[in-house]
């Protein structure tokens, strides 16, 4: 038996007040290349006084921004999404929030002026206010201005509103609006992951599949424990995940729909099936399926048509398939040359050639929907690494390395990785970590139980 989770829905409107074509982008946010001592600033637009980040090794100095307790009829509600905006964006590493005690003034309207003077005393670069109002229908509405203190310059206004439940929506939207204004990416906030939550005692783990907000609230369970689930993976359009499920002790692949909460079964395939994962346009689902000589090959189906095909043909283990984003190639792991190495073909199967090196074992890899990296999980020398390299096999680095590191995901932006850690004893198990693409900022995801297997999601609006 499963749960259904409704898609909140959300209304945007546009400010009266348009975002000013002024202040700052940061549009080199973390093209980082590996080297020794890497320094870039951040560009800016020339007109005005500009904000800059300092790159050096991989890091990036955090621009200092201000965001005030919100406006509003309910203070609790107000101040609760203010936190929410404030976290997010200190979570990124690319922002540091001032602490509200210093501020020397007290926003009273969000459509005034704020005193500049005072807020380039306290150092701030940015300034972020707001007000939210409950309306008599059920809803919130929100209204927000992102300020260059430098310039006294808006630089973005909007409006938003939403069921009440959904309240902490409206906090993600704003970040991902400052976020984008300020850096020239688009945010990552209004976003969730599917995953498997376990409990109970390490040999008899009961998994269940969870979804949850990007920073680890709003947890709820999609399935009740009765049977083994693994490896689930967002849909394109938000609304679908497919996932491994042992049925009988028989693994098969399911779709299922997360308003609903139905599932159906992809395919009634005589062997094992495994590692499924969606096409970029949500038609396809590619996965591996097993032979009875205990091989397996990647095949693809078309969801419309119900119709298969086999796409490797090798004498050798090939599963993990991932699609770039543009849907024409699928990287995938493979020992047909004697260790797990990465591979990566053509959608149609030809063309296959190895972009891994020598040097360890490889697996779980994911492009990043950008494009420009595929990540995956290296093992050598006893270590379990979290790397990511360039489609072509160059630019290999490595984010981040544990006592068991596993199954990188993508924010849907391509700066950030999530992945999950086991940790060692015998009442130990796995926890969810990020890190961004420089290998700093690493940071534990909370979650109620043990975690592992995360899949984020597209964003939500």
């Amino acid at each position: 038996m499963t749960m259904g989770v409704a898609t909140p829905s959300l209304k945007r409107v546009t400010a009266n007040h348009r975002a000013h074509e002024f202040g700052f982008l940061m549009k080199t946010l973390v093209t980082l290349l590996v080297a020794a001592t890497l320094a870039a600033t951040i560009a800016t637009t020339p007109a005005h006084a500009q904000l800059q980040g300092t790159q050096t090794q991989g890091t990036i100095a955090p621009i200092p921004i201000a965001v005030p307790l919100m406006l509003g009829d309910d203070p609790q509600l107000a101040n609760d999404i203010s936190n929410v905006v404030q976290a997010d964006l200190e979570r990124s590493g690319l922002f540091q929030p001032l602490d509200r005690a210093s501020f020397l003034e007290q926003i009273r309207d969000v459509n005034a002026a704020p005193r500049f003077p005072d807020w380039r005393s306290i150092k701030a670069d940015a300034l972020v206010v707001g007000r939210i109002v409950k309306g008599g229908d059920g809803k919130v509405g929100a209204e927000f201005r992102l300020w260059d203190v430098a310039s006294g310059k808006q630089l973005a206004g909007q409006r938003f509103n939403t069921a009440a439940q959904n309240w902490r929506r409206i906090g993600h939207l704003i970040a991902d609006q400052v976020y984008e204004r300020l850096t020239g990416e688009k945010g990552y906030f209004d976003t969730r992951v599917v995953y498997i939550d376990e409990t109970g005692p390490k040999e008899k783990r009961i998994k269940r599949l969870a979804i949850m907000d990007q920073d680890g609230a709003n947890v709820r369970l999609l399935s009740q424990g009765q049977e083994l689930v693994l490896t689930p993976r967002f849909s394109p359009t938000n609304q679908e995940i497919t996932y491994m499920s042992y049925t009988k002790d028989q693994p098969k692949v399911f779709i299922m729909n997360l308003e609903t909460g139905r599932r159906e079964l992809v395919g009634d395939f005589p062997n094992m099936t495994f590692a499924p994962r969606f096409s970029p346009d949500g038609q396809r689902v590619v996965m591996s399926l097993g032979t009875p000589e205990g091989l397996s090959s990647i095949y693809e189906m078309d969801l419309r048509t119900r119709q298969s095909r086999r796409l490797t043909q090798s004498s050798g283990i090939d599963t993990g398939p991932s699609y770039s984003p543009d849907g024409r190639q699928v990287v995938f792991e493979s020992d047909r040359e004697g260790s797990q190495q990465l591979y990566v073909m053509n959608a149609d199967g030809s063309g296959v050639r190895r972009i891994s090196g020598t040097d360890g074992r490889y697996s779980t890899p994911v492009w990043s929907p950008r494009g420009d990296y595929i990540a995956f999980t290296k093992q050598t020398s006893g270590r379990f690494l979290i790397g990511v390299m360039r489609p072509d096999g160059t630019g290999e680095r490595v984010l981040t390395e544990g006592y068991h590191n596993e199954g990188p995901t993508w924010a849907p932006n391509g700066r950030v990785v999530m992945f999950f850690r086991e940790s060692q004893g015998a009442n130990a198990g796995p926890k969810l970590f990020s890190v961004d693409l420089t290998g700093y900022n690493e940071r534990q995801v909370a979650t109620p139980s043990f975690g592992s297997d995360p899949a984020w999601s597209p964003l939500l609006n």
